[in-house]
């Protein structure tokens, strides 16, 4: 379990997200599409360009718009009139353009310059089944290629939480921009955060991660399924106490069941909010992700925190693509 230091400042930011900075495009498909284009359903698949080009080709008509997993939690906390920033690489070219202005206009601070040479900006394709279930197909791009360099220090210690993405953790170079974002929060007293994002992703990197969060994350998101891969074991209690033993709050969240709030021997059993029509999951963690951290960053408990995440999550479910589509602070 990481320790902080202590800062006398207060922050300028409630939250500061860190991620692949993404252009989504999400499609509505019938089980025959993920069949025949040999897809795994309700997975993160990392694709490169030759392959994206070719599944964005055979996929219907959809909707465009900036994604990636921090920046979709990111613009939800934003949502709820809190002060953000986004840290995330795109390249100098049309869906980099997209991608910024998307997100500024989403009420978010974003200004680090677009790389002037590699890969071209990430996209993730999204396929949408009748039960909402999403399968991703993600080509990275040149969001995957942050650096060190790019991550501003004064920023992360100008932010109460650093909330860092799992689905970056896949280049040694973004990996160190990581430590060096949560190092410098932590230096200057600040909570460090991080998304499990996606059960294949933990299982990647399964033992790194069990050492990043006992010496570097306070607060951890993940799906019931992200935290049994982190543990291998199938014991909810079992891996909700292991949880608790190297992280200061842990939240877990349990599909239709709602979620369940780990802070020492404390377990909050948040209950779901419903959902008229489950349209398409996209998102849901991201956004449940956004309603706690704004809760917590405003100075609500861990309960309050808890069911304004179930709220956001709730709100994202009920429409495609993964952004909010009304503030989400009158839902709450």
């Amino acid at each position: 379990m990481s320790t902080n230091g202590s800062t006398s400042q207060a922050p300028k930011y409630d939250v500061v997200g860190i991620g692949n900075a993404i252009v989504d495009v999400i499609s509505n498909v019938d089980e025959n599409f993920i069949h025949t284009h040999d897809l795994t359903k309700g997975a993160m698949t990392l694709i490169d360009a030759e392959r994206a080009s070719n599944l964005y080709e055979m996929m219907p008509p959809g909707l465009e718009s900036s994604g990636g997993s921090a920046a979709n939690t990111i613009a939800g906390v934003a949502s709820f009139d809190r002060k953000v920033s986004y840290v995330g690489k795109v390249r100098d070219d049309q869906l980099g353009e997209v991608f910024a202005h998307d997100i500024r206009a989403a009420g978010v601070h974003y200004d680090l310059p677009p790389a002037t040479q590699g890969p071209p900006t990430a996209r993730c394709l999204i396929q949408v089944t009748p039960d909402a279930e999403r399968t991703l197909n993600t080509f990275l791009g040149v969001s995957a290629l942050l650096e060190p360099d790019d991550i501003d220090e004064t920023l992360m210690a100008d932010a109460e939480v650093v909330f860092c993405e799992g689905y970056l953790w896949d280049v040694e170079s973004a990996k160190q921009a990581i430590r060096v974002a949560m190092d410098a929060a932590h230096r200057a007293g600040r909570i460090v955060s991080l998304t499990l994002s996606d059960s294949f992703c933990v299982e990647r990197h399964r033992q790194e991660w069990l050492e990043l969060i006992d010496e570097r994350v306070d607060l951890l998101f993940g799906n019931e399924r992200e935290v049994a891969t982190l543990f291998e074991a199938d014991d909810f209690d079992m891996n909700a106490a292991r949880l608790a033993e190297i992280v200061d709050i842990g939240c877990i969240t349990q599909s239709e069941r709602g979620s369940t709030i780990v802070n020492g021997s404390d377990r909050i059993v948040i209950a779901p909010e419903p959902v008229p029509v489950a349209v398409d999951t996209t998102g849901a963690g991201d956004l449940y992700a956004a309603g706690f951290l704004a809760g917590f960053t405003g100075g609500a408990d861990l309960g309050r925190s808890g069911r304004m995440a179930s709220i956001a999550a709730a709100e994202a479910i009920g429409h495609i693509g993964a952004r909010p589509s009304v503030p989400l602070t009158t839902l709450v």
